[in-house]
Protein backbone atom coordinates (compact mmCIF):
# COMPACT_ATOMS: atom_id res chain seq x y z
CA UNK A 1 0.00 0.00 0.00
CA UNK A 2 1.04 3.67 -0.35
CA UNK A 3 1.45 5.58 2.62
CA UNK A 4 -0.49 8.47 0.36
CA UNK A 5 -3.54 6.44 -0.23
CA UNK A 6 -4.14 5.93 3.37
CA UNK A 7 -4.78 7.93 6.52
CA UNK A 8 -1.65 7.80 8.62
CA UNK A 9 -1.45 11.27 10.63
CA UNK A 10 1.79 10.94 12.61
CA UNK A 11 2.58 13.80 15.60
CA UNK A 12 5.88 15.01 16.04
CA UNK A 13 4.49 15.09 20.15
CA UNK A 14 2.18 13.19 21.80
CA UNK A 15 -0.66 14.92 23.45
CA UNK A 16 -0.50 16.27 26.94
CA UNK A 17 -2.99 13.78 28.18
CA UNK A 18 -1.55 11.15 27.08
CA UNK A 19 0.69 9.46 30.17
CA UNK A 20 2.04 6.20 29.39
CA UNK A 21 4.83 5.53 26.46
CA UNK A 22 2.32 3.27 24.86
CA UNK A 23 -0.99 5.84 24.98
CA UNK A 24 1.69 8.52 23.32
CA UNK A 25 3.12 6.19 20.55
CA UNK A 26 -0.22 4.96 19.78
CA UNK A 27 -1.33 8.89 19.07
CA UNK A 28 1.95 9.77 17.68
CA UNK A 29 1.70 6.89 15.18
CA UNK A 30 -1.46 7.96 14.42
CA UNK A 31 -3.45 4.14 15.40
CA UNK A 32 -6.03 5.76 16.87
CA UNK A 33 -7.42 9.25 17.86
CA UNK A 34 -9.58 10.10 21.25
CA UNK A 35 -13.19 11.25 20.69
CA UNK A 36 -14.23 11.73 24.28
CA UNK A 37 -13.24 10.04 28.04
CA UNK A 38 -12.21 6.26 27.33
CA UNK A 39 -13.48 6.94 23.57
CA UNK A 40 -11.12 6.33 20.85
CA UNK A 41 -11.40 6.15 16.74
CA UNK A 42 -9.46 3.89 15.60
CA UNK A 43 -7.01 4.79 11.84
CA UNK A 44 -6.42 2.55 9.47
CA UNK A 45 -3.22 1.56 10.93
CA UNK A 46 -4.63 0.36 14.32
CA UNK A 47 -7.50 -1.10 12.73
CA UNK A 48 -4.97 -3.57 10.88
CA UNK A 49 -3.18 -4.32 14.08
CA UNK A 50 -6.46 -4.36 15.83
CA UNK A 51 -7.32 -7.09 13.34
CA UNK A 52 -4.18 -9.32 13.41
CA UNK A 53 -5.19 -9.94 17.28
CA UNK A 54 -8.35 -10.60 16.55
CA UNK A 55 -6.97 -13.55 13.81
CA UNK A 56 -5.14 -14.50 16.21
CA UNK A 57 -7.41 -15.06 18.96
CA UNK A 58 -9.67 -16.73 16.47
CA UNK A 59 -7.36 -19.38 15.18
CA UNK A 60 -6.22 -20.47 18.78
CA UNK A 61 -9.69 -20.61 19.72
CA UNK A 62 -10.39 -22.68 16.67
CA UNK A 63 -7.86 -24.45 17.70
CA UNK A 64 -9.61 -25.21 21.26
CA UNK A 65 -12.72 -26.01 19.61
CA UNK A 66 -14.59 -22.82 21.17
CA UNK A 67 -17.39 -21.72 19.34
CA UNK A 68 -17.80 -17.76 17.72
CA UNK A 69 -20.98 -16.52 18.26
CA UNK A 70 -22.31 -12.90 18.17
CA UNK A 71 -24.67 -11.62 21.39
CA UNK A 72 -26.33 -8.32 21.66
CA UNK A 73 -24.61 -5.14 23.23
CA UNK A 74 -28.09 -4.12 24.33
CA UNK A 75 -29.50 -6.09 27.06
CA UNK A 76 -32.68 -5.99 29.23
CA UNK A 77 -32.18 -5.24 33.10
CA UNK A 78 -34.58 -7.99 33.98
CA UNK A 79 -31.62 -10.51 32.43
CA UNK A 80 -29.06 -9.02 35.15
CA UNK A 81 -31.49 -9.01 38.06
CA UNK A 82 -31.98 -12.98 37.58
CA UNK A 83 -28.21 -13.01 38.91
CA UNK A 84 -28.44 -10.01 41.39
CA UNK A 85 -25.63 -8.50 39.36
CA UNK A 86 -27.88 -5.16 38.44
CA UNK A 87 -27.44 -4.03 41.95
CA UNK A 88 -23.89 -5.13 42.21
CA UNK A 89 -22.58 -3.47 38.88
CA UNK A 90 -25.17 -1.14 38.56
CA UNK A 91 -22.34 1.67 39.18
CA UNK A 92 -20.34 0.34 36.69
CA UNK A 93 -22.98 -0.33 33.41
CA UNK A 94 -24.27 2.03 31.35
CA UNK A 95 -27.86 2.19 31.81
CA UNK A 96 -30.55 3.76 29.06
CA UNK A 97 -34.25 3.18 28.50
CA UNK A 98 -35.85 2.97 25.39
CA UNK A 99 -39.14 4.19 23.99
CA UNK A 100 -41.56 2.00 25.80
CA UNK A 101 -39.50 3.11 28.40
CA UNK A 102 -38.10 -0.47 29.68
CA UNK A 103 -34.86 -0.30 31.29
CA UNK A 104 -31.96 -1.86 29.08
CA UNK A 105 -28.31 -2.32 29.72
CA UNK A 106 -24.81 -1.93 27.54
CA UNK A 107 -23.45 -5.26 27.94
CA UNK A 108 -20.16 -5.04 30.00
CA UNK A 109 -19.79 -8.98 29.85
CA UNK A 110 -22.51 -11.31 29.22
CA UNK A 111 -22.85 -14.38 31.54
CA UNK A 112 -26.62 -13.36 31.77
CA UNK A 113 -26.77 -13.71 27.76
CA UNK A 114 -24.74 -16.86 26.81
CA UNK A 115 -26.44 -18.81 30.16
CA UNK A 116 -30.30 -17.78 29.14
CA UNK A 117 -29.32 -18.99 25.75
CA UNK A 118 -27.76 -22.06 26.38
CA UNK A 119 -30.32 -22.50 28.80
CA UNK A 120 -33.15 -22.85 25.81
CA UNK A 121 -30.87 -24.60 23.45
CA UNK A 122 -28.61 -27.26 25.41
CA UNK A 123 -30.53 -29.85 26.86
CA UNK A 124 -28.93 -33.63 27.01
CA UNK A 125 -25.61 -34.67 27.93
CA UNK A 126 -24.83 -35.24 24.53
CA UNK A 127 -24.41 -32.11 23.53
CA UNK A 128 -21.90 -30.78 26.63
CA UNK A 129 -18.78 -29.71 26.56
CA UNK A 130 -19.40 -26.86 24.84
CA UNK A 131 -17.51 -23.60 24.61
CA UNK A 132 -18.92 -20.50 22.66
CA UNK A 133 -17.37 -17.20 22.07
CA UNK A 134 -17.76 -14.02 21.17
CA UNK A 135 -15.10 -10.88 19.90
CA UNK A 136 -17.38 -7.61 20.45
CA UNK A 137 -17.83 -4.43 21.93
CA UNK A 138 -18.01 -3.80 25.66
CA UNK A 139 -18.91 -0.80 27.69
CA UNK A 140 -17.79 0.16 31.15
CA UNK A 141 -18.71 3.49 32.43
CA UNK A 142 -15.10 3.68 34.30
CA UNK A 143 -14.60 6.75 37.03
CA UNK A 144 -11.39 7.77 35.50
CA UNK A 145 -10.91 6.40 31.80
CA UNK A 146 -7.50 6.81 31.71
CA UNK A 147 -3.92 5.26 29.92
CA UNK A 148 -5.50 5.22 26.24
CA UNK A 149 -6.81 1.97 25.64
CA UNK A 150 -5.94 0.36 28.86
CA UNK A 151 -8.88 1.90 31.02
CA UNK A 152 -11.66 3.34 28.05
CA UNK A 153 -15.27 3.16 28.59
CA UNK A 154 -15.40 1.03 25.19
CA UNK A 155 -14.08 -1.44 24.57
CA UNK A 156 -13.20 -4.99 22.32
CA UNK A 157 -13.29 -7.92 24.41
CA UNK A 158 -12.88 -11.78 23.64
CA UNK A 159 -14.93 -13.06 25.69
CA UNK A 160 -15.83 -17.28 26.16
CA UNK A 161 -18.20 -19.47 28.29
CA UNK A 162 -17.50 -23.30 28.81
CA UNK A 163 -20.66 -25.72 29.69
CA UNK A 164 -19.48 -28.81 31.20
CA UNK A 165 -21.14 -31.92 32.84
CA UNK A 166 -19.18 -31.52 36.48
CA UNK A 167 -15.90 -30.47 37.95
CA UNK A 168 -13.32 -32.25 36.03
CA UNK A 169 -15.01 -31.98 32.92
CA UNK A 170 -14.42 -27.78 33.67
CA UNK A 171 -10.79 -28.93 34.59
CA UNK A 172 -10.62 -29.59 30.99
CA UNK A 173 -12.06 -27.04 29.66
CA UNK A 174 -10.29 -24.99 31.82
CA UNK A 175 -6.67 -26.35 31.12
CA UNK A 176 -7.83 -25.94 27.33
CA UNK A 177 -8.49 -22.21 27.22
CA UNK A 178 -5.45 -21.43 29.55
CA UNK A 179 -3.60 -23.46 27.34
CA UNK A 180 -4.83 -21.11 23.95
CA UNK A 181 -4.02 -17.96 25.95
CA UNK A 182 -0.28 -19.14 26.56
CA UNK A 183 -0.28 -19.74 22.43
CA UNK A 184 -2.14 -16.37 22.08
CA UNK A 185 -0.18 -14.11 24.19
CA UNK A 186 2.99 -16.04 23.00
CA UNK A 187 2.00 -15.44 19.21
CA UNK A 188 1.25 -11.52 19.78
CA UNK A 189 4.91 -11.11 20.98
CA UNK A 190 4.07 -10.62 24.75
CA UNK A 191 5.73 -11.81 27.60
CA UNK A 192 3.30 -12.79 30.56
CA UNK A 193 3.13 -13.77 33.75
CA UNK A 194 0.35 -16.28 35.10
CA UNK A 195 -1.35 -15.38 38.13
CA UNK A 196 -3.59 -16.35 40.94
CA UNK A 197 -6.33 -13.69 40.78
CA UNK A 198 -9.64 -12.85 42.77
CA UNK A 199 -12.78 -13.63 41.32
CA UNK A 200 -14.67 -10.73 42.26
CA UNK A 201 -18.06 -10.05 41.27
CA UNK A 202 -17.96 -12.74 38.59
CA UNK A 203 -18.08 -15.32 41.66
CA UNK A 204 -16.66 -18.50 41.12
CA UNK A 205 -13.45 -20.79 43.15
CA UNK A 206 -10.63 -20.62 40.65
CA UNK A 207 -9.40 -17.93 38.48
CA UNK A 208 -5.81 -16.65 37.06
CA UNK A 209 -4.91 -13.25 35.09
CA UNK A 210 -2.20 -13.25 32.24
CA UNK A 211 -0.33 -9.82 33.01
CA UNK A 212 1.95 -8.07 30.90
CA UNK A 213 4.82 -7.07 33.12
CA UNK A 214 5.26 -3.28 33.02
CA UNK A 215 5.77 -0.03 35.16
CA UNK A 216 2.77 1.46 34.19
CA UNK A 217 0.88 -1.14 35.21
CA UNK A 218 -2.52 -0.51 37.04
CA UNK A 219 -2.34 -4.16 39.20
CA UNK A 220 0.23 -4.91 41.40
CA UNK A 221 1.62 -8.64 41.77
CA UNK A 222 3.19 -10.78 44.30
CA UNK A 223 5.81 -13.30 43.48
CA UNK A 224 8.15 -15.57 45.28
CA UNK A 225 11.83 -15.05 44.50
CA UNK A 226 12.59 -19.23 44.59
CA UNK A 227 8.71 -21.10 43.37
CA UNK A 228 6.52 -20.63 40.91
CA UNK A 229 3.70 -18.90 42.99
CA UNK A 230 2.90 -15.93 41.64
CA UNK A 231 -1.01 -13.52 42.82
CA UNK A 232 -2.61 -10.63 42.07
CA UNK A 233 -1.71 -8.29 44.99
CA UNK A 234 -6.14 -8.51 46.01
CA UNK A 235 -5.13 -12.21 46.46
CA UNK A 236 -1.90 -12.53 47.38
CA UNK A 237 -0.80 -14.08 51.08
CA UNK A 238 1.98 -14.58 52.97
CA UNK A 239 3.19 -17.30 55.06
CA UNK A 240 2.92 -16.32 58.86
CA UNK A 241 5.30 -18.28 61.63
CA UNK A 242 3.17 -20.00 64.28
CA UNK A 243 1.90 -17.19 67.05
CA UNK A 244 4.62 -17.13 70.02
CA UNK A 245 2.17 -15.10 72.72
CA UNK A 246 4.92 -11.97 73.29
CA UNK A 247 4.83 -11.13 77.63
CA UNK A 248 2.40 -8.90 78.27
CA UNK A 249 4.60 -6.33 80.28
CA UNK A 250 3.56 -3.45 81.71
CA UNK A 251 -0.13 -2.39 81.77
CA UNK A 252 -1.73 -0.06 79.54
CA UNK A 253 -0.97 4.04 79.49
CA UNK A 254 -2.49 6.79 78.18
CA UNK A 255 -0.58 9.15 76.56
CA UNK A 256 -1.30 12.63 74.72
CA UNK A 257 -0.87 12.64 71.24
CA UNK A 258 -1.89 16.16 70.45
CA UNK A 259 -3.03 16.53 66.85
CA UNK A 260 -0.87 13.18 66.17
CA UNK A 261 -3.68 11.23 63.95
CA UNK A 262 -1.38 9.38 60.68
CA UNK A 263 1.02 6.24 61.61
CA UNK A 264 3.30 8.80 60.42
CA UNK A 265 2.30 11.29 63.00
CA UNK A 266 2.08 8.99 65.49
CA UNK A 267 4.75 6.67 65.08
CA UNK A 268 7.42 10.14 64.97
CA UNK A 269 5.95 10.91 68.40
CA UNK A 270 5.97 7.86 70.34
CA UNK A 271 9.30 7.43 68.38
CA UNK A 272 8.03 3.56 67.90
CA UNK A 273 8.49 2.00 64.32
CA UNK A 274 5.34 1.94 62.29
CA UNK A 275 4.90 -1.68 62.87
CA UNK A 276 4.25 -1.54 66.66
CA UNK A 277 1.54 0.65 66.09
CA UNK A 278 -2.26 -1.15 65.82
CA UNK A 279 -4.28 0.53 62.45
CA UNK A 280 -7.99 0.66 63.38
CA UNK A 281 -9.88 1.21 60.26
CA UNK A 282 -13.51 1.59 61.05
CA UNK A 283 -16.26 -0.02 58.13
CA UNK A 284 -19.80 -0.61 57.96
CA UNK A 285 -20.60 -3.99 56.35
CA UNK A 286 -23.83 -4.22 54.75
CA UNK A 287 -24.34 -0.81 57.22
CA UNK A 288 -23.35 -2.43 60.67
CA UNK A 289 -20.25 -0.96 61.67
CA UNK A 290 -17.44 -3.18 62.47
CA UNK A 291 -13.44 -2.39 63.23
CA UNK A 292 -10.32 -3.90 60.87
CA UNK A 293 -7.20 -3.89 63.09
CA UNK A 294 -3.56 -4.29 61.38
CA UNK A 295 0.20 -3.62 62.21
CA UNK A 296 0.62 0.00 61.50
CA UNK A 297 2.91 -0.75 58.32
CA UNK A 298 0.87 -3.38 56.26
CA UNK A 299 -2.55 -1.47 53.93
CA UNK A 300 -5.64 -3.15 54.29
CA UNK A 301 -6.99 -5.42 51.37
CA UNK A 302 -10.79 -4.84 51.30
CA UNK A 303 -11.09 -7.99 49.42
CA UNK A 304 -9.91 -10.12 52.13
CA UNK A 305 -11.71 -8.64 54.67
CA UNK A 306 -15.22 -8.50 53.17
CA UNK A 307 -14.72 -11.94 52.29
CA UNK A 308 -13.70 -12.67 55.94
CA UNK A 309 -16.82 -10.87 57.14
CA UNK A 310 -18.74 -12.72 54.21
CA UNK A 311 -20.69 -9.14 53.62
CA UNK A 312 -21.82 -7.94 50.78
CA UNK A 313 -21.35 -4.41 50.77
CA UNK A 314 -18.34 -2.37 52.78
CA UNK A 315 -17.66 1.02 52.85
CA UNK A 316 -15.32 2.90 55.17
CA UNK A 317 -17.00 4.95 57.61
CA UNK A 318 -17.07 8.57 57.78
CA UNK A 319 -16.01 11.03 60.12
CA UNK A 320 -19.66 11.03 61.94
CA UNK A 321 -19.69 7.23 61.75
CA UNK A 322 -16.29 6.68 63.37
CA UNK A 323 -16.68 8.85 66.32
CA UNK A 324 -20.41 7.45 66.65
CA UNK A 325 -18.92 3.99 66.83
CA UNK A 326 -15.47 4.61 68.52
CA UNK A 327 -16.25 8.00 70.90
CA UNK A 328 -13.46 9.38 69.14
CA UNK A 329 -12.58 11.52 66.35
CA UNK A 330 -11.14 9.95 63.41
CA UNK A 331 -7.35 9.49 63.77
CA UNK A 332 -7.62 8.62 67.48
CA UNK A 333 -9.81 5.20 67.10
CA UNK A 334 -8.47 1.96 68.63
CA UNK A 335 -9.63 -1.83 69.59
CA UNK A 336 -10.21 -1.85 73.60
CA UNK A 337 -12.95 -1.09 75.06
CA UNK A 338 -15.34 -1.07 71.91
CA UNK A 339 -19.25 -2.57 71.60
CA UNK A 340 -18.73 -3.16 68.23
CA UNK A 341 -17.61 -6.58 66.32
CA UNK A 342 -13.42 -6.51 66.08
CA UNK A 343 -11.47 -8.23 63.18
CA UNK A 344 -7.83 -8.84 63.25
CA UNK A 345 -5.09 -9.31 60.82
CA UNK A 346 -3.76 -12.73 61.49
CA UNK A 347 0.25 -11.10 61.89
CA UNK A 348 -1.22 -9.11 64.54
CA UNK A 349 -1.62 -12.34 66.85
CA UNK A 350 -0.18 -12.42 70.49
CA UNK A 351 1.41 -9.54 69.82
CA UNK A 352 2.48 -6.88 72.62
CA UNK A 353 3.89 -3.86 73.52
CA UNK A 354 1.95 -2.52 71.12
CA UNK A 355 0.53 1.31 70.98
CA UNK A 356 -3.03 2.10 69.65
CA UNK A 357 -5.67 4.82 69.87
CA UNK A 358 -7.57 5.24 73.05
CA UNK A 359 -10.52 6.18 71.68
CA UNK A 360 -10.42 9.51 72.71
CA UNK A 361 -9.36 12.90 71.13
CA UNK A 362 -5.68 13.48 70.85
CA UNK A 363 -4.64 10.37 72.67
CA UNK A 364 -3.01 7.16 72.46
CA UNK A 365 -2.25 3.69 75.06
CA UNK A 366 0.83 2.09 74.59
CA UNK A 367 1.95 -1.01 76.27
CA UNK A 368 -1.10 -2.46 74.24
CA UNK A 369 -0.69 -6.45 74.45
CA UNK A 370 -3.33 -8.45 71.46
CA UNK A 371 -4.05 -11.37 73.60
CA UNK A 372 -4.49 -9.60 76.95
CA UNK A 373 -6.28 -6.25 75.69
CA UNK A 374 -8.27 -7.39 72.56
CA UNK A 375 -9.20 -10.49 73.44
CA UNK A 376 -12.92 -10.62 71.45
CA UNK A 377 -10.84 -9.87 68.09
CA UNK A 378 -11.45 -12.35 65.06
CA UNK A 379 -8.05 -13.30 63.19
CA UNK A 380 -7.75 -13.62 59.64
CA UNK A 381 -5.51 -12.80 56.52
CA UNK A 382 -6.59 -9.14 55.98
CA UNK A 383 -3.56 -7.71 54.24
CA UNK A 384 -1.85 -7.21 50.81
CA UNK A 385 1.39 -8.94 51.07
CA UNK A 386 4.45 -7.14 49.92
CA UNK A 387 8.02 -7.68 49.59
CA UNK A 388 10.33 -9.15 52.08
CA UNK A 389 7.41 -11.57 53.16
CA UNK A 390 7.75 -15.44 53.41
CA UNK A 391 6.12 -17.33 50.26
CA UNK A 392 2.79 -19.17 51.30
CA UNK A 393 3.88 -22.15 49.11
CA UNK A 394 7.80 -22.94 49.92
CA UNK A 395 7.55 -20.82 52.85
CA UNK A 396 12.02 -20.40 51.78
CA UNK A 397 11.28 -17.83 49.16
CA UNK A 398 10.35 -14.56 49.80
CA UNK A 399 8.00 -12.12 47.81
CA UNK A 400 8.74 -9.42 46.05
CA UNK A 401 6.20 -6.90 43.94
CA UNK A 402 5.82 -6.28 40.40
CA UNK A 403 3.00 -4.49 38.23
CA UNK A 404 1.50 -5.89 35.84
CA UNK A 405 -1.24 -5.20 33.03
CA UNK A 406 -3.98 -7.57 33.28
CA UNK A 407 -4.46 -8.63 29.55
CA UNK A 408 -6.52 -11.94 29.62
CA UNK A 409 -8.52 -13.57 32.73
CA UNK A 410 -10.17 -17.16 32.96
CA UNK A 411 -12.15 -18.26 35.61
CA UNK A 412 -13.99 -21.27 37.35
CA UNK A 413 -17.58 -20.40 37.66
CA UNK A 414 -19.16 -23.40 39.14
CA UNK A 415 -22.95 -22.68 38.73
CA UNK A 416 -23.90 -19.72 40.08
CA UNK A 417 -25.38 -18.30 36.50
CA UNK A 418 -26.38 -21.76 35.40
CA UNK A 419 -28.61 -22.30 38.47
CA UNK A 420 -30.30 -18.89 38.25
CA UNK A 421 -31.45 -19.29 34.35
CA UNK A 422 -31.84 -23.27 35.24
CA UNK A 423 -29.19 -24.48 32.44
CA UNK A 424 -29.45 -27.99 32.95
CA UNK A 425 -28.99 -31.17 31.40
CA UNK A 426 -30.52 -34.84 31.69
CA UNK A 427 -27.64 -36.95 32.05
CA UNK A 428 -27.68 -41.24 30.88
CA UNK A 429 -29.92 -41.99 33.25
CA UNK A 430 -31.78 -39.08 32.29
CA UNK A 431 -31.57 -37.30 35.61
CA UNK A 432 -31.43 -33.47 35.68
CA UNK A 433 -28.26 -31.88 36.39
CA UNK A 434 -26.87 -28.24 36.98
CA UNK A 435 -24.31 -27.59 34.14
CA UNK A 436 -20.57 -26.64 35.48
CA UNK A 437 -19.46 -23.24 33.63
CA UNK A 438 -16.41 -21.37 33.10
CA UNK A 439 -15.98 -17.70 31.97
CA UNK A 440 -12.64 -16.78 29.69
CA UNK A 441 -11.90 -13.12 28.76
CA UNK A 442 -8.98 -11.32 26.60
CA UNK A 443 -8.78 -7.76 26.63
CA UNK A 444 -8.32 -7.35 22.80
CA UNK A 445 -7.92 -3.49 22.63
CA UNK A 446 -5.88 -3.72 26.12
CA UNK A 447 -4.35 -6.33 24.97
CA UNK A 448 -2.98 -4.08 21.41
CA UNK A 449 -1.63 -1.17 23.67
CA UNK A 450 -0.11 -3.73 25.90
CA UNK A 451 2.06 -4.86 22.82
CA UNK A 452 3.62 -1.50 22.24
CA UNK A 453 4.13 -0.75 25.95
CA UNK A 454 6.30 -4.26 25.88
CA UNK A 455 7.74 -3.48 22.51
CA UNK A 456 9.10 -0.23 21.69
CA UNK A 457 12.05 2.17 21.67
CA UNK A 458 13.03 5.76 22.33
CA UNK A 459 12.43 6.02 18.69
CA UNK A 460 9.38 4.20 18.32
CA UNK A 461 7.31 1.08 18.10
CA UNK A 462 8.67 -2.00 17.47
CA UNK A 463 5.35 -4.49 16.24
CA UNK A 464 6.22 -8.54 16.66
CA UNK A 465 5.58 -9.80 13.19
CA UNK A 466 2.59 -11.67 14.54
CA UNK A 467 0.32 -8.18 15.17
CA UNK A 468 2.32 -5.62 12.30
CA UNK A 469 0.19 -3.84 10.49
CA UNK A 470 2.65 -4.27 7.54
CA UNK A 471 5.41 -6.71 7.60
CA UNK A 472 7.66 -4.13 5.88
CA UNK A 473 8.17 -0.71 5.25
CA UNK A 474 10.17 0.59 1.71
CA UNK A 475 11.56 3.84 1.48
CA UNK A 476 12.24 5.18 -1.89
CA UNK A 477 14.70 7.61 -0.72
CA UNK A 478 14.59 9.88 -4.45
CA UNK A 479 11.30 11.42 -5.87
CA UNK A 480 12.84 9.92 -9.38
CA UNK A 481 11.14 7.63 -11.76
CA UNK A 482 13.99 4.61 -11.11
CA UNK A 483 13.48 4.56 -7.30
CA UNK A 484 9.95 5.02 -7.27
CA UNK A 485 9.17 2.28 -9.67
CA UNK A 486 11.70 0.00 -8.07
CA UNK A 487 10.00 0.38 -4.86
CA UNK A 488 7.02 0.13 -6.27
CA UNK A 489 8.45 -3.29 -7.87
CA UNK A 490 9.42 -4.36 -4.29
CA UNK A 491 5.60 -3.97 -3.16
CA UNK A 492 4.07 -6.31 -6.00
CA UNK A 493 6.74 -8.97 -4.95
CA UNK A 494 6.51 -9.08 -1.29
CA UNK A 495 2.73 -9.30 -1.64
CA UNK A 496 2.93 -11.94 -4.38
CA UNK A 497 5.25 -13.87 -0.68
CA UNK A 498 2.48 -12.97 1.40
CA UNK A 499 3.90 -9.87 2.92
CA UNK A 500 2.53 -6.76 3.14
CA UNK A 501 4.51 -3.98 2.89
CA UNK A 502 4.06 -0.14 3.66
CA UNK A 503 5.52 2.17 0.49
CA UNK A 504 6.26 6.11 1.70
CA UNK A 505 6.03 7.39 -1.41
CA UNK A 506 5.72 10.78 0.15
CA UNK A 507 7.64 13.94 -1.42
CA UNK A 508 9.40 14.25 1.67
CA UNK A 509 13.07 14.45 2.80
CA UNK A 510 15.07 11.01 4.11
CA UNK A 511 15.06 11.95 7.49
CA UNK A 512 11.36 12.38 7.68
CA UNK A 513 10.75 8.92 6.15
CA UNK A 514 13.79 7.38 8.43
CA UNK A 515 11.58 9.27 11.59
CA UNK A 516 8.22 8.12 10.67
CA UNK A 517 9.08 4.77 9.82
CA UNK A 518 10.66 4.17 13.34
CA UNK A 519 7.47 5.34 14.94
CA UNK A 520 5.57 2.78 12.74
CA UNK A 521 7.44 0.33 14.05
CA UNK A 522 7.25 -1.88 10.67
CA UNK A 523 9.55 -5.36 11.54
CA UNK A 524 11.15 -4.40 8.44
CA UNK A 525 12.96 -1.90 6.83
CA UNK A 526 14.28 -1.75 2.80
CA UNK A 527 15.74 1.36 1.30
CA UNK A 528 15.51 2.27 -2.06
CA UNK A 529 18.55 4.99 -2.75
CA UNK A 530 20.20 6.15 -6.43
CA UNK A 531 23.37 5.45 -4.13
CA UNK A 532 22.30 1.86 -3.32
CA UNK A 533 21.02 1.25 -7.02
CA UNK A 534 23.92 2.04 -8.52
CA UNK A 535 25.72 -0.83 -7.00
CA UNK A 536 22.34 -2.66 -8.04
CA UNK A 537 21.48 -3.42 -4.42
CA UNK A 538 18.60 -2.07 -1.32
CA UNK A 539 19.25 -1.65 1.87
CA UNK A 540 17.69 -4.15 4.52
CA UNK A 541 17.32 -3.36 8.24
CA UNK A 542 15.10 -5.33 10.99
CA UNK A 543 13.32 -2.25 13.30
CA UNK A 544 14.30 -4.12 16.29
CA UNK A 545 18.24 -3.94 15.44
CA UNK A 546 20.50 -0.48 14.90
CA UNK A 547 22.28 -2.24 11.98
CA UNK A 548 21.16 -2.18 7.87
CA UNK A 549 23.11 -4.58 5.49
CA UNK A 550 23.42 -4.10 1.44
CA UNK A 551 21.61 -7.03 -0.47
CA UNK A 552 21.22 -7.75 -4.01
CA UNK A 553 17.94 -6.35 -5.36
CA UNK A 554 17.07 -9.41 -6.74
CA UNK A 555 17.24 -10.94 -3.32
CA UNK A 556 15.92 -8.95 -1.31
CA UNK A 557 12.28 -10.24 -0.93
CA UNK A 558 13.85 -14.16 -0.65
CA UNK A 559 15.76 -12.38 2.44
CA UNK A 560 12.74 -11.11 4.04
CA UNK A 561 11.05 -14.11 3.69
CA UNK A 562 13.89 -15.67 5.51
CA UNK A 563 13.25 -13.40 7.98
CA UNK A 564 10.07 -14.48 8.67
CA UNK A 565 9.91 -18.00 7.92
Amino acid sequence: MRLSNTLIPTLRDAPQDAEIESHKLMMRAGLIRKLGAGLYTFLPMGLRALRNVERIIREEMARAGAIEVLMPSLQPREIWETTGRYETLKKSMFRIRDRQDRDMVLGPTHEEVITELVSHELNSYRQLPRTFYQIQTKFRDEIRPRFGLMRAREFIMKDAYSFDLDWDCLDRSYQAMYAAYQRIFERCGLRVKIVEADTGAMGGNASHEFMVLAEAGEDGIVECESCAYAANVERGERALTPAVEEPAGAGLVDVATPNARTIEEVSKFLKLPARRLIKTLIYLADGKPVAALLAGDRDLNEIKLRKALGCTELVLADAAQVESATGAPVGFAGPIGLTIPVIADAGLQGRASLAAGANKADTHLVHVSVTRDVGAARFHDLVNAKTGDACPRCAAGKLREMRGIEVGHVFKLGTKYSEAFHAAYLDANKEKKTMIMGCYGIGVTRTLQAIIEQSHDENGIIWPAGVAPFLAAVLPLSPNETCMNTALKLEEELIRAGIDALVDDRDERPGVKFKDADLLGCPIRIVVSDRSLAEGKVELRKRSEKTSQLVPLEEAVSRVETLFS
